[in-house]
C-alpha cells in the first residue's frame, strides 16, 4: 500500500502560508483555453489524432481491456427496483462468466449492490465471488457504498460512505481496495483526491471533466499525473489520476477517437442478437471469424494506438462497459468471446508490437509503473507516492460541461429540499454516533436487547441510507420523482430513528443510576418533529398549565463549549426560564410568525434566552408557567417583544400581548451592539452591515439584498441554461415586522414580487450575547432565512436567486468551498457563458478586496454561486422546470417542496491587508470557521415530561449537565467525528476517531473574534488519553480515514498519569489535514 502520511509535523499557527508549486493548475488551464468549441472531426471535440507508427519500437502498446457495469443505486428506477431487475443478475452473470475463463476480467464499485446481492446469493457464489476477487480477476474498486457526487456531499458524508463500504468489503470479502474508480460524478473535486489519498488508495480514475479541459490536457499529454492539493507546499498529498480523454465512459467514446468505429466492438449491438441499441453512426458490430479476425483486430489496434499517443506511456487503459451492462450470459459471452479472438490473433503477431487482453485496474496501474520505472530506471513501485515523468495538478474540475454550452451546474441546486434533508441527516448521524460512543461506554450493554446496543442497527441503517444518498443521481437530485420519494423516505426513516435515540441517549447520561430497563422512564423526546418525508420540521409546543414545568435539554455536538440564543416554542406568552441550577434566566418573548401566509401570527410564541452549553455535552434548562411557580423561586417572566410594522395592511392585526407600532421611516436599522443592519422599510431588504469596535471608528459595507429569478426554456435537472440575465422579484410594498428584545432582533418580510405574493419570504436576525458580555461566535455574524415555495405555475421555468451587492472590490474573484472541506479561488470570464461561472457551494462562498475587507456566505445545505460582477455574490435558492435536458432523465423538476434556506453572513476586516491577494491561497479566518461549524452542526433540543415545578426542584435522580471532555479543543481543531467501528460490537469495542486542523487566515482574526480562543500551537497538548472524561482509552492507533491501514507505530496505552513515554498520544498535525485514530477503552 502506498505511505499514508499526513505531513510533516507542524506546531506552528494553523494559517495556510503556502501554495503547492505544481506544473499545472486548473486556473492555469483556464486561463489558455479559448473555449472555442472547434469542431475536430471523427473526434469531434478534439482533433485527427494521428501517429507515426514507430512509437512502440521501444516498448510495445500494452493495452489493458477493462469489463465494467455502471450500476446507479437509483436513478430512473429505485436502488431496490433496478436490483431486482438487472444488478442482481448482473452480479451472477459475471461471476458465472469469469468462472469460464481465467483469462476474464471484471472491475465492480458499488458496495450497496454487492451488499444486497450478498444477503440473495448462493454459498457457492459467494465462495466463487470470493476466489477471483483473491486471484485478481475481480477486482472491487473505490469500495464505497456508492460512486458520490463530488459537487454537493460534504466531506463527512463522503467519508461515511467510503467507509461503510471499505469496513463491509473488508469484513465480508477480506480485501482492501486500492484503486478508486469514479466514471460518473458530474465534475470532480479536489477534496476527493486528498481523501481516497489519506484512505490507503493509490491510484484514481476520473471521467466528466470540461471537454475542452479534457483537450488541452490531451495536446500535452498530461491526461495523468500527480493530482495535488493547492495548500501541500510539502507534497504529501498527490495521488495519480488518470483521466479519460473522450465524452462517455461507453463502449463507443472509450476504444479510441472514433466513435463509429468502437460502436463496431460492441457486441451487445450485433444486428438480431444483442439487445443494446444500434450503433447510431450506421456501422454496426461483425461477430468475429476467421475470415474477418485480421481487418476487425487492425482496425481495432488502430484506435488503441491513436488513443495511446493523447497519454505519456505505452501502456493503455480501455474500458470496455456501460450502464447496466452484462445483465444475461448471452451479453457477457458475446464481449468476452469476440474480444478474445481479436486478442488472440494481436498476440499471435507480434510484429503488431502490441499485446491486448483484459484486465482489472490493479493489471493496469501497475504495469504503467513498471514501465515507468523501467524507462526512468527508478524505484517507483517501491515509493507510489511519486510517478515519474508525469506532470503535478492542483485544482478542480468545475463546472462540467459536455459539449457547446451545456454546462452542468443546475444540479448543484435541484431538490434543494433534499438536499437540506441530506445536511439534516449528515449532522444528526454525527452526533448520535458521539452519544453512541458514551452511552456505550457508561452502560456496558450485555446483548444487543440492552441499551444502546439495541440500536445499533439503526446507526448502521442511518450510515447507509446517507452514503446512498450521496450517489451522483441522489444529493445531485437527478432521479425521477418516484426515486426521490425513495431516497426521502429512507432519510425520514432513520432520522426519526435517529431521533428517538438520541433522546433515549439524554436520558442514560444525565440518569445518576446505571443504565437498567427498569431506570429508563422514556423521560425525553425530540424538540422538532417531522410528520412526512417531505414536510419541514416543526417544533413541538410546549403547553403549560399553572405550577407546571418542562426541561429543556440542549447538546451540543461541537468540540468547543457553545453559547448560543436558544429558542422554543410556547403556547402562553406567561412563562419564565431558568437554568440547571435553578436560578432564573432572561427570556425573550415574540410571536411565530406564519411564514407567507397573510394572517402572519400562528398564535403561538418563540421563547429567546442564551444558554452556555459545554463541549460535547448536555446542559438542562427549565420552561416554567409563570404563575403558580413553586415556592423560593424567582421567576423573571419572558419579556414580549417590541413590534414595529411598515407597508401594513387591512389584514395584519397585532398579536394579543404585544406592542405594535406602524412606521413609515425610509431605512430602518437593528443592531445587537457589534453589528448593525441597514435596511430598505419598503421591500424589507437588506443595504448595509456596520461593524462597531470598541477602539477605532466602525465599518460600514454596502451589502444589498435582492432576489431575482432567471427565466429558461432549456435548464432541466443537470443543465442551467438561462434565457439571459436575472431580473429582480422584490416590489415594494410587501409586509415587514421588525421584532426587537433582549435576546433577539428580527426583520421579517413576506415579499411583494412581480409574479404574485406569499410564496416567498425572509427573516434576518442579530443575536445578543449573554448577560457576561463576552462576544459569542453566534453574535458575530447575521441569520438570514428564506423561505420559498415554488408550487404552482407561475414559477415555471423560473430559478430564484439570493443576490448580495456588496461594496467590495473583488474585481471578478471569489472563493467557494469544496465539500466543506476547503476553499478554492473562482474567477468569471467572459469568455464562458453565464452558467459556465456557476459553481458549488456546499457550506461558504466569500468575496474581499485589497483593502482587507472579505463578505462570507455560510449555507447549511449545498447550493449553487456565482460572482457575476466585482463584490456581488449570488446564490440559487430553488428552480422549477417543466421540461427534460436531453441527460436521460426524461422529466423536469417539479415536485418542488415548501423549504428554509438558511445562511450565515459574515463581515470580516483584514488586519494586514495585501494587494496581491488575488494571487494568493484564500482561506477562511478562525472565526468563519466556527461560524460555520455551529450552522453546520447546531445543538439537539429535547423536552422532557411536563411535571409540577415543584416536583422538578425536588429532583435528585437525574444530573442537569454533563460533558464528556475533559478541557474544550483548541479552536483550530475540529472534531470531524468519532463513533463506533462496528455497532454491534458488544466486546472489544473499537472506536473511530476522525480530527480536522482547520487551515486559517490568521490575518482575520486572533482570537476566533471571540475574548477566548486558543489554538493547537498555543493551547496545551491534546492527549488522546486522557481527552474524554467519560473514556479510559488503553490503546490508541492511528490509521487510514477508512480505518483501513493502521500506522506502523501504535501508540501504547496508560493506565495512570506518566505510565506512557513523553509524547504518546499526543495531537499533532499540519493545518488543513485530518487524522484518523483507532481507540481501544478499558
Amino acid at each position: 500500500m502506498p505511505t499514508i502520511r499526513s505531513g510533516a509535523r507542524d506546531h506552528s499557527p494553523s494559517r495556510v502560508q503556502l501554495e503547492a508549486v505544481v506544473d499545472i493548475s486548473t486556473k492555469e488551464l483556464y486561463d489558455a483555453i479559448a473555449f472555442e468549441n472547434k469542431a475536430g472531426g471523427a473526434w469531434t471535440q478534439g482533433w485527427a489524432v494521428k501517429y507515426r507508427g514507430d512509437e512502440w519500437n521501444r516498448e510495445k502498446l500494452k493495452v489493458f481491456v477493462v469489463p465494467h457495469s455502471h450500476n446507479d443505486p437509483g436513478w430512473l428506477r429505485t436502488v431496490e427496483e433496478y436490483y431486482q431487475e438487472r444488478t442482481k443478475h448482473i452480479l451472477s452473470t459475471v461471476v458465472g462468466a469469469l468462472r469460464k475463463d481465467p483469462r476474464r476480467k471484471f472491475i465492480w464499485e458499488e458496495m450497496s449492490y454487492l451488499h444486497r446481492w450478498w444477503q440473495d446469493a448462493s454459498d457457492s457464489e459467494k465462495q466463487d465471488f470470493i476466489r477471483l476477487v483473491k486471484s485478481g480477476q475481480l477486482e472491487v474498486v473505490g469500495g464505497g457504498w456508492v460512486m458520490n457526487d463530488e459537487a454537493n456531499s460534504h466531506h463527512f458524508a463522503i467519508i461515511e460512505q467510503i467507509t461503510a463500504g471499505n469496513l463491509w468489503l473488508r469484513d465480508t470479502i477480506g480485501v482492501t481496495p486500492r484503486n478508486a474508480w469514479a466514471i460518473d460524478p458530474f465534475g470532480h473535486s479536489a477534496t476527493m483526491a486528498y481523501l481516497l489519498r489519506r484512505m490507503g488508495f493509490a491510484n484514481m480514475l476520473i471521467q466528466r471533466t470540461h471537454y475542452e479541459v479534457k483537450k488541452e490536457l490531451a495536446q500535452r499529454q498530461s491526461l495523468e499525473f500527480m493530482w495535488r492539493q493547492g495548500w501541500d507546499s510539502a507534497n504529501s498529498t498527490a495521488i495519480f489520476c488518470h483521466m479519460m480523454p473522450f465524452y462517455s465512459y461507453d463502449i463507443p467514446h472509450t476504444c479510441g477517437p472514433e466513435p463509429a468505429v468502437c460502436c463496431q466492438f460492441d457486441y451487445w449491438r450485433l444486428v438480431r442478437v444483442g439487445q443494446a441499441q444500434r450503433c447510431p453512426w450506421g456501422y454496426n458490430p461483425e461477430e468475429i471469424n476467421e475470415g474477418n479476425v485480421r481487418e476487425r483486430a487492425m482496425l481495432l489496434l488502430d484506435q488503441y494506438r491513436k488513443k495511446s499517443t493523447l497519454y505519456r506511456s505505452n501502456t493503455l487503459l480501455v474500458p470496455l462497459g456501460d450502464d447496466f451492462r452484462y445483465v444475461t450470459p448471452q451479453e457477457a459471452e458475446l464481449q468476452f468471446t469476440n474480444y478474445q479472438a481479436i486478442f488472440d490473433y494481436i498476440s499471435a503477431h507480434p510484429e503488431l508490437k502490441a499485446s491486448v487482453q483484459f484486465g482489472t485496474l490493479e493489471d493496469y496501474f501497475s504495469t504503467l509503473r513498471d514501465e515507468v520505472a523501467r524507462s526512468t530506471k527508478s524505484s517507483s513501485r517501491a515509493n507510489e507516492d511519486e510517478v515519474p515523468g508525469f506532470p503535478s495538478l492542483s485544482g478542480d474540475f468545475f463546472t462540467y460541461a459536455d459539449r457547446m454550452h451545456d454546462y452542468w451546474s443546475g444540479y448543484y441546486v435541484s431538490r434543494p429540499f433534499y438536499k437540506a434533508v441530506d445536511r439534516v441527516l449528515e449532522h444528526t448521524l454525527r452526533a448520535a454516533n458521539i452519544l453512541y460512543v458514551f452511552t456505550h461506554a457508561k452502560c456496558r450493554p450485555k446483548d444487543t436487547s440492552s441499551f444502546p446496543a439495541s440500536y445499533s442497527n439503526a446507526i448502521v441503517s442511518a450510515s447507509q441510507n446517507l452514503a446512498l444518498f450521496q450517489h451522483h443521481d441522489g444529493v445531485t437530485g437527478t432521479a425521477r420523482d418516484h426515486v426521490v420519494e425513495d431516497y426521502g423516505t429512507r432519510m425520514h426513516t432513520s432520522l426519526v430513528e435517529l431521533q428517538a435515540f438520541m433522546a433515549a441517549s439524554v436520558e442514560a447520561l444525565l440518569l445518576q443510576q446505571q443504565c437498567k430497563s427498569e431506570n429508563f422512564r422514556q423521560w425525553y423526546e425530540p424538540e422538532e418533529s417531522r410528520s412526512k418525508f417531505n414536510m419541514l420540521a416543526v417544533k413541538k409546543s410546549v403547553r403549560l398549565a399553572s405550577g407546571q414545568a418542562r426541561r429543556v435539554v440542549f447538546f451540543n455536538p461541537l468540540e468547543e463549549a457553545v453559547e448560543h440564543v436558544v429558542m422554543v416554542v410556547v403556547d402562553d406568552p406567561a412563562v419564565c426560564v431558568f437554568g440547571p441550577s435553578w436560578a432564573s434566566v432572561d427570556s425573550q418573548i415574540s410571536p411565530e410568525w406564519d411564514e407567507t401566509g397573510s394572517n402572519l401570527s400562528t398564535g403561538r410564541h418563540r421563547l429567546h434566552w442564551t444558554a452556555l452549553v459545554p463541549a460535547l455535552g448536555l446542559a438542562t434548562f427549565f420552561v416554567s408557567s409563570a404563575e403558580g411557580v413553586a415556592d423560593g423561586s424567582s421567576c423573571k417572566r419572558a419579556v414580549p417583544a417590541r413590534i414595529r410594522v411598515f407597508n401594513s395592511d387591512d389584514k395584519f392585526s397585532c398579536p394579543n400581548g404585544y406592542s405594535c407600532s406602524l412606521e413609515t421611516v425610509e431605512t430602518l436599522e437593528i443592531t445587537n451592539g457589534f453589528q448593525t443592519l441597514g435596511f430598505d422599510s419598503t421591500t424589507g431588504m437588506l443595504r448595509s452591515i456596520q461593524i462597531s469596535k470598541a477602539a477605532s471608528p466602525s465599518t460600514l459595507v454596502a451589502v444589498e439584498e435582492d432576489v431575482a429569478y432567471y427565466s429558461s426554456a432549456g435548464s432541466g435537472a443537470y443543465l442551467f441554461l438561462p434565457d439571459g440575465e436575472a431580473k429582480s422579484l422584490v416590489q415594494a410594498g410587501g409586509l415587514v415586522l421588525v421584532t426587537e428584545g433582549r435576546a433577539m432582533q428580527e426583520v421579517h418580510v413576506v415579499l411583494k414580487t412581480s409574479i404574485g405574493g406569499g410564496e416567498l419570504s425572509r427573516s434576518a436576525r442579530l443575536y445578543h450575547s449573554g448577560a457576561t458580555g463576552r462576544k459569542s461566535v453566534q453574535a458575530l455574524s447575521v441569520e438570514i432565512n428564506y423561505h420559498v415555495a415554488l408550487l404552482d405555475h407561475r414559477f415555471n421555468n423560473k430559478e430564484i436567486i439570493a443576490r448580495f451587492k456588496t461594496g467590495i472590490d473583488s474585481g471578478r474573484v471569489f472563493h467557494s468551498d469544496l465539500n466543506g472541506f476547503q476553499t478554492i479561488r473562482r474567477e468569471t470570464y467572459d469568455k464562458i457563458p453565464l452558467q459556465g461561472n456557476y459553481y458549488p457551494m456546499p457550506s461558504l462562498a466569500f468575496v474581499q478586496d485589497s483593502r482587507g475587507k472579505r463578505f462570507s456566505v455560510h449555507s447549511r445545505q449545498a447550493l449553487g454561486v456565482a460572482s457575476l460582477q466585482t463584490g456581488w455574490l449570488e446564490v440559487m435558492l430553488d428552480r422549477r422546470l417543466t421540461q427534460d435536458d436531453g441527460r436521460g432523465l426524461g422529466q423536469g423538476v417539479m415536485d418542488n417542496r415548501p423549504l428554509n434556506i438558511v445562511f450565515q453572513l459574515l463581515l470580516e476586516e483584514n488586519v494586514t491587508s495585501s494587494a496581491s491577494f488575488h494571487q494568493k491561497l484564500s482561506v477562511p479566518s478562525l472565526l468563519s470557521h466556527r461560524v460555520g461549524a455551529q450552522l453546520n452542526y447546531p445543538m439537539h433540543a429535547f423536552l422532557g415530561k411536563i411535571v409540577e415545578s415543584s416536583v422538578v426542584i425536588q429532583e435528585t435522580s437525574m444530573d442537569t449537565q454533563w460533558s464528556s471532555l475533559a478541557s474544550a479543543f483548541p479552536c483550530d481543531l475540529h472534531l470531524v467525528g468519532i463513533k463506533a467501528l462496528r455497532p454491534s460490537q458488544l466486546e472489544d469495542v473499537e472506536y473511530g476517531l476522525l480530527l480536522q486542523r482547520r487551515g486559517w487566515d490568521e490575518s482575520y482574526c486572533r482570537k476566533g473574534g471571540t475574548d477566548s480562543c486558543s489554538t493547537l500551537a498555543t493551547s496545551a497538548k491534546v492527549d488522546l488519553h486522557s481527552t474524554f472524561s467519560n473514556l479510559v482509552v488503553s490503546k490508541v492507533t492511528p490509521s487510514s480515514l477508512n480505518f483501513l491501514h493502521d500506522h506502523a507505530e501504535t501508540l501504547p496505552g496508560r493506565k495512570g498519569a506518566g505510565a506512557s513515554a513523553a509524547g504518546i498520544g499526543i495531537v499533532e498535525m499540519s493545518p488543513m489535514e485530518i487524522q484518523a485514530y483507532k481507540l481501544m477503552v478499558e
